[in-house]
């Protein structure tokens, strides 16, 4: 038996189609994740968003997370199967490491990632009353 790891998948499906048809994108996608031998975790959707650049002349995007285990082998039929589905316009899947997993609840903790401009900003304005001492 294969070591199954951890998955984050992240979709942009078409924002131009209707409530349905988005959710059916979104059903078949983990129909597809399960079917392969995937087990999801949890589904994250975000919804229409303004994209930054126009993919396919579409400039809204449905996106969402979904966070499933899988083994290795699995995360290439997976691709195989979303890489022909027209009503995605993008897909990623990364593997959560340790390292990864760890920065997120770093950033769900202080809701600031270190080293971020907003965390330079707090630390200049700390920074002046300190001195006043």
């Amino acid at each position: 038996m294969e070591k199954t790891k951890l998955y984050e998948c992240t979709l942009i499906v078409d924002g131009g189609l209707q409530d349905e048809a988005i959710a059916a994108a979104m059903e078949m996608v983990q129909k597809v994740i399960a079917g392969k031998g995937g087990d999801i975790k949890s589904v994250l959707e975000i919804g229409r968003r303004k994209m930054a650049y126009p993919i396919r002349k579409k400039t809204i995007g449905y996106y969402a997370h979904i966070e499933f285990t899988a083994a290795a082998p699995v995360i290439a039929e997976i691709e195989k199967v979303l890489r022909y589905e027209e009503d995605l316009l993008r897909y990623l899947i990364i593997h959560l490491t340790g390292a990864l997993l760890e920065m997120r609840k770093r950033v769900e903790k202080y809701s600031v990632v270190i080293g971020s401009p907003e965390d330079t900003a707090a630390s200049e304005a700390e920074a002046p009353g300190k001195d006043a001492k």
